[in-house]
Formats: structure tokens, C-alpha cells, sequence
């Protein structure tokens, strides 16, 4: 079940969705003296991250964070990283207080991918904060993404849509300096979080937003599954929900 919530602009969305995870992760500390959390990388998270290291009532020395998802041979000074934009809008913010797990793709990518496995295998995790792709692509799951697979991490091939959508957000110079193989938590991981916060923001995003709520749940367009968890929160600005019918 997705819990649909349109917002007024970006901003907004990301107080909305930075709150609701942050009282997920309190909550879990309340309970379980601890926190395991998935965060998200990409423009669509900018806002929301601003506000998640600022929330109040967290033990970040008590958080776990894995992440979504690496480019397999980049390295971490690289601009469009994910470590790296995790380490300066997530981990340095927070002081270092919160155990980050990095994915790290500059090495052999199926070993790097079982490690994580191994991590990750058997922990209950709190709250997801993810978004989805122009593409409709679920953490780098892309169409036809693999809804049967148990692995927790898997090495995938980008497609041409995603691809353009990294350039296209200026993480890189052309087309061609977009990796084309990347580790990416897999769709059946993502699924097993107790919750997941979704920031979709801009217009760019509208048809992916559509298909994943509106159409039927299909691996041509990832986010679709989430129509079948549990306990899912989307946060949309107007321009991300401007075709849905119920919008």
C-alpha cells in the first residue's frame, strides 16, 4: 500500500519525508535500542537529507545506514560518487556519530555485492529512504528489473534512460562518462524495510509517477512493486503528480 501525499514544493517534501522517517528511526531506537536504515542518493534527496540530520531525538551513534546503490569503477572523488555525496550531505553532517557501510564499486564488483550480502543478511531495517528514476527504476533496478531474485545486492547493467537521466542531472560531463554497470540493492531487499519513505520530486519524474501508482505492477516499470508493500510513503511536489488521475 502507498500512502500518497502531494506537497506543496520541493521543500516541503523534504521536511515531510525527513520527519516521517526520523520518527521511524526514533521509534525503533524506543524499541530496539538501535536503528538500521537504507539511505538514498540523487537531486531527488537533497532536501530531504538537509533536514534528517537536523531532526531532533536521534541517537546517530545508534543508526546503521546502508545504501542503494555504487557505479562499479568509480572512484570516491569522483563528482557524481555516491559515497562521496553521502559522506558530505549525510555522515560529515552528523559528525561521523553514524555507522555508514558504503558500497564500493572500484573493486571486484559480484564480491563487493556478496559482502554487502552478508552484512545486511537477517537485520531488520527501519526505514528505506529512496526515491525512483525518470525510468521508473527502483534504486538501480532498471526495466526489466529482476523481482525474483533473494540476493540483497546485485550487479546490474544501466540502461540507456538511466543513463541520460545521471548526465542529464549534471553529474557528468557526457553520455559517455555515465558508467554502464553498477551494484544496486536488489527489489526484494528494499521490500523487506518496515518502511519506505519515497521524495519524488519534478516534473521530469510525472509519466515514472504514473506508472508505478497508476499502471499494474510490472518489472518494465520498477516502482511499481510498491504497490504491494506494506507500509510505503510517498511524497510528491505538483509537478511529479501532475498525471495522475487522482492529482
Amino acid at each position: 500500500m502507498i500512502d500518497i501525499n502531494i506537497v506543496a514544493d520541493k521543500e516541503t517534501l523534504g521536511v515531510q519525508a525527513a520527519a516521517r522517517g526520523a520518527a521511524a528511526i526514533r521509534e525503533a531506537q524506543a524499541r530496539h535500542g538501535h536503528a538500521t536504515i537504507i539511505v538514498a542518493t540523487g537531486a531527488s534527496q537533497f532536501e530531504m537529507l538537509n533536514h534528517l540530520v537536523i531532526a531532533e531525538g536521534i541517537d546517530w551513534s545508534k543508526v546503521t545506514a546502508f545504501h542503494l546503490d555504487e557505479y562499479v569503477g568509480l572512484g570516491q572523488e569522483h563528482p557524481a560518487s555516491f559515497r562521496r555525496y553521502l559522506q558530505e550531505r549525510f555522515v560529515a553532517p552528523l559528525g561521523g556519530k553514524v555507522e555508514f557501510i558504503p558500497v564500493d564499486g572500484e573493486g571486484d564488483a559480484e564480491q563487493e555485492a556478496r559482502r554487502l550480502g552478508e552484512l545486511i543478511a537477517g537485520r531488520r531495517i527501519d526505514v528505506c529512504f529512496a526515491g525512483f528514476g525518470e525510468n521508473c527504476h527502483l534504486a538501480f533496478n532498471d526495466p526489466p528489473a529482476d523481482f525474483e531474485t533473494e540476493e540483497p545486492y546485485i550487479v546490474v547493467k544501466l540502461d540507456d534512460a538511466c543513463r541520460q537521466q545521471q548526465f542529464g542531472e549534471g553529474w557528468f560531463p557526457s553520455f559517455d562518462a555515465v558508467p554502464e554497470r553498477a551494484i544496486s540493492m536488489s527489489v526484494r531487499q528494499i521490500l523487506k524495510s518496515e518502511l519506505i519513505v519515497l521524495s519524488v520530486p519534478d516534473e521530469r519524474k510525472a509519466k515514472a509517477t504514473r506508472d508505478a501508482l497508476e499502471g499494474p505492477v510490472s518489472p518494465l516499470h520498477p516502482a511499481s512493486i510498491l504497490q504491494t508493500h506494506k507500509n510505503t510513503v510517498l511524497f510528491l511536489d505538483p509537478p511529479a503528480a501532475s498525471l495522475l488521475k487522482r492529482g
